[in-house]
């Protein structure tokens, strides 16, 4: 079994060591590989939906590892007991859904260690929450994968650095991009900011075509969206 490149990159986040809750598991195969390679002793894959579960458990089993894998269906944190694991794994989900998660159950997250977070959309809401919930982004990786560009970052409570001040997000580049992709110059995150801007340059073009209040409106959040794509690229002017 091997990970897709997004999934790898997300488990390489996990702090060796820590319990896991792999909360949105489907197949398992990310806590199965943590249980693999022995970098989480013990590993929680959570699921709503049935389906997901039965097919996780199946390949738990098939693979030999039912004894240091539980599965639990479970809607977001709702079956996970304060204190009961280190890491929260989320990955693949929406950036709506990821935040409705990690606000449901405050008395979980509280007695977290670390959260190792994948949203599919509206990072800048994750990274927003996070950084008002008392944590910072101490890791953040970017990977391009069948033409979809995914960032995953690692945060932990503030309270755990000596030196928060340099995780801080200060601009709104840092919550749309990540602070720490930008000051790192990542080429993933230069390739999809290059990307994205032709994608606003076209959008463009095609509003002006068209005279009516909607497409002045819809060309001023495009402009706004290129203003802050420019301000992503500078990061990268040498």
């Amino acid at each position: 079994m091997q990970l897709s490149k997004r999934l790898q990159t997300v488990a390489d986040l996990v702090t060796p060591g820590n319990r896991v809750a792999d909360v949105g598991c489907d197949h398992a195969y990310t806590s199965i590989y943590l249980a693999k390679h022995h970098i989480a002793p013990y590993i929680i894959a959570m699921d709503v939906n049935q389906g997901p579960i039965d097919r996780a458990r199946e390949n738990i089993i098939k693979y030999g590892y039912d004894d240091r894998i539980e599965v639990r269906k479970s809607d977001g944190l709702e079956k996970l007991n304060p204190q009961e694991v280190d890491t929260i794994l989320i990955a693949g989900m929406g950036g709506a859904l990821t935040v409705q998660i990690l606000t449901e159950y405050p008395e979980v997250i509280r007695n977290i260690q670390e959260l190792v977070l994948q949203p599919q959309a509206e990072i800048h809401k994750v990274r927003q929450l996070l950084q008002e919930q008392g944590f910072i982004i101490i890791a953040e990786n970017m990977v391009k994968e069948d033409g979809k560009y995914y960032s995953m970052m690692k945060a932990v409570p503030v309270n755990n650095s000596d030196h928060a001040e340099q995780y801080l997000l200060t601009f709104k580049e840092h919550f749309l991009y990540g602070r720490l992709l930008l000051e790192q110059r990542h080429q993933i995150l230069r390739e999809f900011l290059l990307w994205d801007f032709g994608i606003c340059e076209d959008i463009i073009k095609t509003l002006t075509e068209v005279e009516s209040e909607h497409s002045l409106q819809r060309q001023k959040e495009i402009e706004e969206r290129m203003h802050s794509i420019g301000c992503g690229l500078k990061y990268f002017d040498v």
